[in-house]
């Protein structure tokens, strides 16, 4: 296969992500100014940095493989978080509990996609000298680590904000027949 046509889908396929990859920084940046919880908030500033550290490094690896970042591509992620924004929630006025809730969802599937994309550029690092093996397993181990953190906050929240079904039989409900 001729390079030009190997060209085509890698610039696709990075470009794809880095739409992803500036959505997925929006959206970090948010949870983190808008999380209540000091410590938590403080944990989600660091991911969000980290998730804007990644997104840089994606640009620049693009730039080394030549692929041309499509500009346009980058405010398609950040309208998209803004579209986001706008879901039902239950609640007219104020911040849903349900939106820290999906919006981890939101973010362990962009990290879970960036850990899939260190991968693949992992998988084609040793015939590409422009990348760096050691570099690609870093951030696909830093990805894995992410994923980690907000798979445990996302446990802490469904707890909180997923109320039991006191009404189901058998759940504190009592049967008043002998």
């Amino acid at each position: 296969m001729s390079p030009q046509l190997l060209a085509q889908p890698l610039s696709v396929y990075l470009n794809d992500h880095l739409t992803g990859a500036f959505g997925g920084a929006a959206l970090a940046h948010r949870m983190a100014d808008t999380h209540a919880d000091d410590h938590r908030a403080a944990e989600l500033r660091s991911l969000a940095q980290q998730v804007a550290e990644d997104r840089d490094e994606l640009v620049r690896i693009m730039t080394r493989l030549g692929v041309p970042v499509r500009h346009y591509r980058m405010w398609l992620g950040i309208a998209a978080e803004r579209v986001g924004r706008l879901k039902p929630n239950g609640t007219l006025v104020h911040r849903s509990p349900l939106s820290d809730l999906l919006e981890l969802e939101a973010m362990r599937t962009g990290v879970e996609g960036k850990a899939a994309l260190w991968r693949a550029l992992r998988a084609i690092a040793d015939q590409d000298p422009r990348l760096d093996p050691d570099a690609l397993d870093r951030l696909a181990q830093r990805a894995d680590d992410q994923a980690r953190a907000l798979n445990r906050w996302h446990r802490a929240v469904s707890a909180q904000v997923l109320p039991q079904d006191e009404g189901r039989p058998g759940h504190g409900m009592r049967s008043s027949s002998p």
